[in-house]
């Protein structure tokens, strides 16, 4: 995705099963458990990078020693930092006492980080300040072991303001609106319900307070909270949750927008929002690591006990498609051959622009995330090539020399390294000019392989704003002096706002509405814009579960391919000497990609939740009122 865009955070969870000394007896080092979460954190470091959050929790600790240990970053490495900060004190005991390092004992008595319970957190800031303060995972603190609670996420809410009310008429007093504290809250809330409920149960029966602390420990049921908890929420999520005695949660949405993975054996019981992560991180097969089904939690309990428990109805599976395109890492095996069909599904499109002309077309990628993609285009050109020497073999007939039917054979189509992104180039340049002229410097390009005659076709994952194209690389591609430029989107035209986890929430950020305004001021139908605000005036205060997205009609009067000749006008830079035409993949051809996400609410308008419609109402509403802020 040549424009940068920040997305869902990640997750890693991890439970060990053994006591402690046995992964030193196995492994050689007691440390097991925070090695392993490091290498969960580190391979999903594409997942988040404004900041790193690591909980701990030790089992059975007898009053008055901590119990639960917690580090947040925002350095500019936060992982490393985060883990330089838990190893320092382990490093340091080397130097001072290195035996005391084979004493799990001992170790988790006196050491933080030491418990059996972990969960780590990548932090992608969609929403708020990005400041220790707001990365996870968040803690709420109680004397009482039961009602401590640490929560993470992977998620967005579009009905925060009714969460908020709710924590308001319950007596409640948040210290702001945002939906990571509204959500830890709310579960708190029932958390505090269910102890209170169970100690006065135990109470009546005659226990004692010390004796009812335990039996409160052991009865308390993590479904029944998340049941009433989640009841009222409305978005994609992946919610992690660890209590202070033990018991742990892995939550995820009706629709599974938001992905989770989980692996369980004697030793642990793990979840982390990518499968190829835990895969690498316990060296398993494929077919070892599972899905965690919508609407479902991965529960642990504090004495091992683990299963996964229905907390709120399965609904149409919508699994978002952004993670197959471009979120997740293409290691994944499902994942790498999606990509692969993402560039077949489109390459009729772009032989058709080309004119089957293979010979004369340069095909390459930027940025590098659109390797995949590329490859399953060159697999494409491939087989055009091929029926192309069939046909020349057949015209030549047999008595073709051996020389002229080799030169068929080596034939092939042109793939080449064009663009070359350099390190990151910042500037504190206000004059626009300037920045501009850095900017179209970030990206080199590779000169001698592109010919006067020849059509230069660069896929990308995505376009989304146009603003690295526009400014940078057509720019430096008409350097190289081809007849024409066709940028290649694997995926389709982005045309409403994500808000589930995607940073992509203003109607005016997004080239393909743009081009859909300008279509309509060029054929006499600004009207129509008009008309589709007071649409969605009108449903401001309806129950969203009526709401209709009317943004839609937006783009009802055009085709898709107007619509992209309307982007490639808008996007070509000023004084370009090459033809440039912009091509996206279908929305079928996406089905066909990747047939188990079919989250395509972004390219279609067609939300997975009722929460959706809301939100893409108002920020038409925002576009055509001039504010420019976020919908929800």
């Amino acid at each position: 995705m040549s424009d940068a865009i920040k997305h869902e955070c990640g997750i890693a969870f991890l439970r060990l099963l053994k006591p402690l000394s046995y992964y030193e007896a196995k492994y050689g080092t007691a440390l097991y458990g925070i090695n392993k979460l490091h290498l969960l954190m580190e391979k999903q470091h594409n997942r988040g990078q404004d900041g790193v959050g690591v909980a701990n929790i030790k089992l059975d600790v007898p009053p008055g020693n901590r119990y639960i240990s917690r580090y947040r970053s925002v350095s500019g490495k936060p992982i490393q930092d985060t883990f330089d900060y838990i190893n320092k004190r382990f490093k340091d005991l080397h130097e001072k006492d290195p035996s005391k390092l084979h004493d799990a004992e001992w170790l988790k008595e006196n050491m933080a980080f030491m418990g059996e319970l972990f969960l780590g957190h990548l932090r992608y800031g969609t929403y708020g300040k990005n400041s220790v303060e707001s990365c996870h995972p968040f803690l709420r603190q109680n004397n009482w072991k039961t009602r401590n609670l640490v929560v993470a996420g992977n998620f967005n809410l579009t009905n925060v303001d009714e969460l908020f009310d709710f924590m308001v008429s319950i007596g409640q007093h948040p210290k702001e609106k945002a939906d990571t504290v509204t959500v830890m809250e709310k579960i708190g809330h029932f958390l505090d319900v269910q102890n209170q409920e169970l100690y006065d149960h135990y109470r009546s029966l005659g226990y004692s307070r010390v004796e009812i602390s335990s039996l409160i420990a052991k009865n308390l049921d993590p479904v029944e909270i998340l049941k009433n908890a989640s009841e009222d929420w409305d978005g994609g999520y992946v919610m992690a949750g660890l209590f202070g005695h033990g018991d742990a949660f892995v939550l995820r949405d009706p629709n599974g927008i938001r992905p989770a993975y989980y692996y369980v054996d004697d030793e642990v019981a793990v979840v982390a929002s990518e499968r190829p992560v835990i895969q690498t991180a316990f060296n398993l097969p494929v077919d070892a690591v599972h899905e965690l089904e919508p609407g479902k939690a991965f529960i642990v309990k504090a004495n091992g006990n683990i299963s996964r428990e229905r907390v709120l109805p399965e609904k149409e599976k919508l699994s978002c498609s952004f993670e197959r395109i471009y979120f997740s890492r293409g290691s994944d095996s499902d994942i790498y051959n999606e990509r692969l069909q993402l560039g077949r599904e489109v390459a009729p499109k772009v032989f058709k622009a080309v004119n089957n002309d293979l010979e004369n077309t340069v095909f390459s990628f930027i940025p590098n995330t659109a390797e995949l993609s590329f490859y399953g285009l060159m697999k494409s050109a491939h087989q055009l090539m091929n029926r192309h020497k069939i046909d020349l073999l057949k015209q030549m007939g047999p008595q073709a020399s051996e020389e002229e039917v080799e030169a068929v054979l080596n034939r092939n189509p042109r793939a080449e390294k064009i663009a070359i992104k350099d390190a990151k180039m910042r500037t504190f340049i206000t004059q626009d000019d300037e920045r501009d002229d850095l900017v179209a410097h970030v990206y080199d390009v590779t000169y001698g392989v592109v010919k006067p005659t020849d059509t230069l076709v660069m896929i990308d994952d995505s376009i989304v704003r146009g603003t690295t194209l526009k400014q940078s690389i057509l720019r430096i591609l008409d350097r190289l002096n081809p007849k024409k430029i066709i940028i290649v989107s694997s995926a389709p035209q982005i045309r409403y706002p994500d808000c589930y986890g995607i940073d992509m929430a203003k109607m005016g950020d997004f080239i393909a509405f743009r081009a859909a305004v300008e279509l309509l001021k060029d054929n006499n139908k600004e009207k129509l814009l008009r008309d589709v605000y007071q649409l969605c005036e009108a449903q401001q205060n309806a129950p969203k579960e009526e709401v209709v997205n009317h943004v839609k009609k937006v783009y009802e009067p055009f085709t898709g391919d107007e619509i992209s000749a309307k982007i490639a006008e808008l996007l070509t830079p000023h004084g370009m000497k090459a033809e440039v035409e912009i091509i996206y993949q279908s929305a079928k051809g996406l089905k066909n990609a990747c047939p188990g996400h079919r989250g395509d609410w972004y390219f279609t308008g067609n939300y997975p939740t009722p929460g959706g419609n809301k939100v893409v109402n108002r920020a038409f509403m925002n576009y055509m009122e001039g504010k420019d802020e976020r919908a929800y």
